[in-house]
């Protein structure tokens, strides 16, 4: 019986990877000997496959980076810490990217190596990145509204107070660097210059009670669409 195996190493060079794909056969021969069933194994190379593979670029990661005037970088290796009139903000970079500054106020940031994982990387910390100087220049914000009979938020300190028809109110600590206003008692808005932490506290209070699709009643993002059911009828006697 013959078996054929592929065994494929990668070698990388310049912006390309290449893939040697080593083709053997097995072959694999089986008796008996004095009664007793006896088998060998005879392994030969037969070929080789070449493939050459491009590592390209993100879109998103190769897009530079508008620095504003109010906006302070300060960059000491691998770490970078973005200060503008709403906060001040730091992230880390994984040896897989680099950060370079262009005049002009450009950013940009570059693949330090070409795998796979540099690729990733590259599109998600360009992201991030992006955030903090629009986050710490002119911030984000998320907004919800409050849809059913009797459910409203109000603000009391640094509490935001639900009644989302529990048996008890629900309140909740505003994180640290987070603003929170309240509108005729159904609409709120979450602001700050951290949008994960934006979209994390959002998400928590939506959390409590998410809409429902039947009548829409719960907490929804403003720009949210509720896919609505019908109701289911009753039986008929």
């Amino acid at each position: 019986m013959d078996v054929v195996l592929e065994v494929g190493k990668f070698s990388r060079k310049n912006k390309k990877l290449d893939l040697v794909l080593s083709i053997y056969v097995l072959r694999i021969l089986t008796g008996s000997l004095n009664g007793f069933r006896v088998s060998s194994v005879a392994v030969r190379r037969v070929g080789f496959v070449r493939k050459t593979i491009e590592c390209k670029e993100s879109r998103i990661g190769k897009q530079p980076i508008a620095v504003p005037s109010n906006v302070t970088l300060t960059m000491e290796g691998q770490d970078l810490k973005v200060k503008g009139p709403l906060g001040e903000m730091a992230i880390t970079y994984p040896r897989e990217v680099k950060l370079e500054k262009e005049d002009g106020g450009i950013l940009r940031v570059r693949k330090a190596v070409e795998t796979r994982r540099a690729n990733q990387m590259h599109g998600l910390f360009r992201t991030l990145t992006d955030n903090m100087v629009v986050g710490v220049s002119k911030g984000f914000e998320k907004k919800l509204q409050l849809i059913g009979v009797g459910y409203r938020a109000t603000l009391e300190g640094k509490d935001i107070v639900l009644n989302l028809g529990f048996s008890h109110p629900v309140r909740m600590e505003i994180p640290a660097g987070l603003q929170v206003k309240v509108e005729e008692n159904t609409r709120i808005t979450v602001s700050g210059y951290d949008k994960s932490a934006i979209g994390q506290f959002a998400a928590s209070i939506r959390k409590w009670r998410p809409p429902e699709p039947y009548k829409g009643k719960g907490v929804k993002y403003a720009d949210e669409i509720v896919r609505r059911k019908e109701g289911k009828a009753g039986k008929k006697k």
